[in-house]
């Protein structure tokens, strides 16, 4: 079972605006919170959202695969030449990067100069401004998934993940309850409010004592991507686990900062990350994807052994002189390990689902 409880006081949030002090505020004035409410808080709220100031970066808090180096992003500009000749080379071809952080994805394609470049209209979605702002030349940067996408593609990585759910829970003795974020001396602590009914999670039949989340954001996430698209694809990576409960043991609620895995959530909020596994039987129930494999099966369908050999021959030639490019070249070799191991990036799932006669 994943801990929620927060084990140290809360700070005195003086007088100066905090996630910390946002939340308690909140707590006192509308009463204990659902987990959802309590992350839009800590991660999103614009001002002291951990999004506002955090996120994704080799000098920030975690890495993304885009954050790994170029070569991901080379592999995507493939992928999208590869569906650009699918639709029949469209013009427009819209490529909508949801989740797009601090747009590291965006650079690397765009510097990766697909084929389709000239078609592409490379739209970037995030909600933060602070992120948004830092978003390249070449892309529209929007607050929201636009409402539609005639000829291409949506793709996500890494975004449901965090997307804001609700926690509930089971009991052999008391049965089904929802987990809510209240204050009690001085501490955030998780309270347990009694459900009339078991929540809708699918089929399932508990004898033992656990928590699960329930990502309705993200299933509307995927309804939204879904609806948008005429004809393309839907694309998400993300660490996913096959359905909830999770296998005993399993650590599915986690928090990261300063590159480490964090606290409890409760710690501290609005200075790390909170994610849990993507339930991919609850997106099913939205949609089942048309295709799932690893992440490391997706690069290497899409040519990331090819760019490796490619970066090493180009390294070669230029070994007594290396210009920069023939440096970045030496990389790829590294970045793909990083990209495709087993233990980590590698064992992530790329759903894909078709869109109209795509």
């Amino acid at each position: 079972m994943s801990r929620v409880t927060g084990r140290e006081p809360v700070q005195d949030p003086g007088t100066g605006p905090s996630a910390e002090r946002l939340i308690v505020e909140t707590v006192a004035r509308e009463g204990p919170l659902a987990f959802s409410r309590y992350m839009e808080l800590a991660l999103y709220d614009p001002a002291v959202g951990f999004y506002a100031t955090g996120g994704a970066g080799r000098r920030r808090d975690f890495i993304t695969s885009p954050e790994v180096g170029p070569l991901f992003g080379a592999v995507v500009a493939r992928a999208l030449d590869h569906w650009w000749d699918e639709f029949g080379q469209p013009d427009p071809y819209t490529f909508v990067e949801a989740g797009a952080g601090p747009g590291t994805l965006a650079r690397t394609v765009l510097r990766a100069q697909p084929r389709c470049l000239e078609a592409l209209d490379y739209v970037t979605v995030e909600l933060s401004d602070a992120q948004r702002r830092q978003h390249p030349d070449g892309v529209r940067a929007l607050d929201a998934l636009p409402s539609a996408v005639d000829h291409g593609v949506v793709f996500a990585n890494e975004l449901l993940d965090n997307l804001p759910f609700d926690i509930v829970g089971f009991d052999p003795d008391s049965g089904w309850y929802e987990v809510r974020v209240d204050g009690q001396n001085g501490l955030l602590v998780e309270r347990r409010e009694p459900l009339d009914q078991p929540p809708p999670m699918g089929p399932v039949a508990p004898h033992h004592a656990f928590q699960r989340p329930l990502q309705s954001s993200a299933q509307q996430g995927l309804r939204r991507a879904l609806d948008a698209v005429t004809h393309g694809r839907v694309v998400i990576i993300d660490y996913t686990v096959p359905s909830f409960p999770a296998e005993r043991g399993r650590s599915w609620l986690r928090t990261y900062a300063g590159h480490t895995r964090g606290d409890a959530p409760l710690v501290a909020p609005g200075t790390a990350d909170i994610t849990a596994d993507v339930d991919l039987a609850a997106q099913a129930r939205i949609c089942a994807p048309d295709r799932t494999c690893t992440q490391a099966e997706w690069l290497q369908a899409h040519g990331v052994d090819q760019l490796v050999a490619e970066g090493q021959a180009i390294w070669e030639a230029e070994a007594s002189a290396p210009s920069l490019r023939a440096v970045a070249m030496r990389s790829r070799a590294s970045e793909r390990a990083a990209l495709v191991d087993p233990a980590s990036l590698g064992a992530f799932t790329v759903a894909e689902w078709r869109c109209g006669q795509a």
